[in-house]
């Protein structure tokens, strides 16, 4: 159970991570991406809009990998149909049966 609460929780940040990477660029060249350049071109506009698609591409690939493992970790229990029907059996066998009166004639009154 605990491997399905990390795995869990790893879905979950890196999907926040998408969506503010995803946010953050622009189609269009522009957007926050070319905010960052200004007077420094240590790392100017196509470096950041590079590093942007890589970590698009990169945590869209993590979140996959992450979902196709989640199924192998999720908590299961065997023959779950088979304890219901056991249950209901003991049930129904250690039932009493309900005496319901009947209805007075209206003929008496």
């Amino acid at each position: 159970m605990g491997a399905y609460i990390i795995v869990s929780v790893l879905i979950l940040i890196t999907s926040i991570l998408l969506m503010l990477v995803v946010l953050v660029q622009n189609s269009k060249g522009g957007g926050l991406a070319s905010n960052f350049s200004g007077n420094n071109q240590y790392m100017g506009v196509r470096k950041t809009a590079d590093f942007l698609e890589k970590s698009t591409w990169t945590l869209a690939i993590v979140l996959l990998v992450l979902s196709l493992f989640s199924i192998f970790v999720i908590p299961r229990t065997d023959n779950v149909e088979g304890v219901i029907d056991t249950e209901l059996r003991d049930q129904i066998e250690n039932s009493q049966p309900i005496n319901i009166p009947s209805p007075p004639d209206e003929d008496q009154n």
